[in-house]
């Protein structure tokens, strides 16, 4: 093989500028960019070589950019004609294919040469049902075959035969209309643009369909039998040298990814715990849907995408608002300026964390464009040139200067509109149910809460405590109980127990779980040691042995906590005030506030581990 080292520099050149052009594109997965250039670089420069398919796996969250990035890394490397994007599901669907090898014949690179195949959103083609059961699969079996080792093998050699079988027919016909003197017409293009099709697919031929179209019945029979002598049409079709990208969602993986509708958890909490995911996660998870040797076909080249961070949304905004004010003043000669008081509007309004960038686009199409067009249109009737917008949070309006011109514009967030619907009452009660559960978070783990909300973006009013990662021991089992019984106990200490709303009952079905696992499956309490939780539902209340013993420990847990929070009442006081007031506290406030009450605790990172020093301890 000769390698013409001034083509491979120049592809190396374009490659490095495909990887330029995508961080320009795409906010806060350069990483992801990085790697998927590496992998693919000795497939773009050098596919000869290979003997088996280039395999890479994209797994994140919707609207993280997996689809977008392929598509745009096609063009970018002019591999348009040589790509395919395929869903593979187990839903019969209406389309005519029902292998792989009939869809890329359809791409017209069912052959031999480089090219780029997109298995998207593979998680649909499960080959496991929920309970882990094999389910019957009779399409796109040929995938496995693919992944493989890159071959296909070839199923429909009678369509070989049966072109052969029409095609001397016809050329016998002829041969006895002229033995009679019949008259004859041309025998030129009598290559059906269909038959032309199927030379091409089952001869594996380079030629285009103008040239096959003009060959004649002899020529036709000739070349299928050259090709039957030389037995390469019964070798499986060669994917050698093909980039195979598999991309999908593991819900499995991703803990995370069914709170779609949450949109007051911190960007970077979420982005914390994605980026705990390892590619052993990612096995696990594809283990609950295809089977021991199917995972294994999929590789060890997986790219895991993490949730987008706040800064991240925040850099995504600015773009696009930056894009539109360029836009407009190329094509309408308009200077706009826009205050960062609408970058929050957006933000606050337009951000789901676990579903990605798509809402936040159509978020800046209602906020920000749907009033810019009135201005705009102002500006040209009286011929302005500038228009600067801000927005009025206290008297919600979007206001703007369209030359000298003052313009207002009402608007509330639809998002802020929910949050803002939650009654006060309300609030002061999940306020301080939350700041329970912040105060006995502080004094058991020394550490201050992520974050507190009292007023979140429901039909229904709520809020949330979000802790670290609290690695369980026996210790911390005890702890998690308290923190979780916290709750309640301060709406009884505030409001009294015949106040205290119903807020607690996601609380206590924690609590039982993990009251049930200290006796059942762990162990911890010396007078039980068998294992009470093999049967289906492990939690069902009937395994009387342990019950009372969990009820005796559950109710010692509620008077100590109550204890806890007595001696905090203070502090307890002040965050449910404040917490009431912002409807939101970060780790640092929590903090400041504890310090006024003179306990000091650790103000953590998103995705740190609270677990006891046993090395230390070990090295003793």
């Amino acid at each position: 093989m000769v390698i013409d080292k001034q083509e491979l520099a120049a592809k190396k050149k374009k490659l490095e500028e495909c990887k330029e052009y995508l961080k320009t594109e795409f906010i806060g997965i350069d990483n992801i960019i990085d790697d998927l250039i590496n992998y693919i670089e000795i497939w773009y420069l050098i596919p000869e070589i290979l003997n088996r398919p280039i395999i890479v796996n994209l797994w994140g969250m919707t609207g993280v950019g997996k689809t977008d990035l392929i598509r745009k890394m096609v063009k970018f490397i002019d591999f348009q004609d040589r790509f395919a994007e395929i869903e593979l599901s187990n839903i019969d669907q209406s389309g005519w294919s029902n292998s792989v090898s009939q869809i890329l014949e359809n791409y017209e690179i069912n052959d031999e040469k480089p090219s780029i195949v997109l298995f998207d959103e593979i998680q649909r083609f499960n080959t496991l049902d929920e309970e882990g059961r094999p389910m019957p699969q009779t399409k796109f079996t040929d995938f496995w075959e693919l992944l493989s080792d890159g071959r296909l093998s070839r199923k429909e050699r009678q369509d070989l035969d049966y072109i052969l079988f029409n095609y001397m027919n016809r050329k016998k016909d002829k041969e006895r209309r002229k033995a009679r003197g019949e008259d004859m017409y041309d025998e030129g293009n009598s290559v059906s643009l269909w038959d032309a099709k199927d030379l091409k697919k089952n001869l594996s031929l380079d030629s285009n369909y103008d040239e096959l179209t003009e060959l004649t019945e002899s020529q036709v029979v000739d070349l299928i039998l050259q090709s039957k002598k030389k037995k390469k049409i019964y070798e499986p079709i060669n994917h050698s040298k093909s980039l195979i990208i598999i991309s999908g969602n593991l819900d499995e993986a991703f803990r995370m990814a069914d709170q779609t509708s949450e949109a007051d958890v911190d960007a970077d909490i979420f982005h914390a715990f994605t980026k705990k995911i390892t590619l052993v996660d990612i096995k696990n998870a594809l283990s609950r849907k295809f089977r021991p040797e199917q995972v294994a076909r999929f590789g060890n080249i997986h790219l895991i995408y993490n949730s987008l961070r706040r800064i991240d949304f925040e850099n995504l905004i600015e773009k696009e608002i930056q894009k539109i004010i360029k836009d407009r003043k190329e094509k309408l000669g308009i200077d706009i300026t826009i205050t960062k008081k609408m970058n929050e509007l957006i933000y606050n309004n337009g951000v789901f964390p676990v579903q990605g960038v798509r809402p936040v686009f159509s978020s800046i199409i209602d906020i920000l464009e749907s009033c810019l067009n009135q201005f705009v249109f102002t500006a040209i009737i009286n011929d302005f040139t500038t228009i600067h917008i801000d927005y009025n949070k206290k008297e919600q309006r979007i206001e703007a200067l369209v030359g000298n011109v003052k313009s207002e514009y009402p608007y509330v967030g639809r998002i802020d509109k929910i949050r803002e619907s939650n009654l006060d009452d309300v609030v002061a009660n999940i306020s301080v149910h939350e700041a329970g559960h912040a105060v006995v978070y502080m004094k058991l783990m020394g550490l201050a809460p992520l974050q507190l909300k009292s007023k979140i973006a429901s039909s229904y009013a709520g809020g949330f405590t979000f802790p670290h990662q609290i690695y369980e021991t026996k210790e911390n089992i005890i702890n998690k109980i308290k923190i979780y019984l916290a709750g309640g106990i301060a709406e009884e200490i505030i409001f009294g127990k015949q106040k205290a709303s119903v807020g607690r009952s996601h609380d206590r079905d924690q609590i039982t779980v993990l009251a049930s696992d200290y006796f059942r499956r762990f162990g911890f309490d010396d007078a039980f040691q068998a294992v009470y939780s093999l049967e289906a539902y492990p939690y069902k209340l009937d395994s009387y042995v342990t019950d009372a013993e969990i009820e005796k420990m559950i109710a010692q847990l509620v008077v100590e906590t109550n204890e806890l929070l007595m001696q905090n009442i203070d502090l307890l006081k002040d965050i449910s005030r404040e917490l009431a007031n912002k409807g939101s506290l970060d780790s640092s406030e929590i903090a400041k506030i504890a310090k006024k009450h003179k306990i000091e605790v650790e103000v953590r990172e998103e995705g740190y581990l609270h677990i006891y020093e046993y090395k230390k301890k070990m090295m003793e």
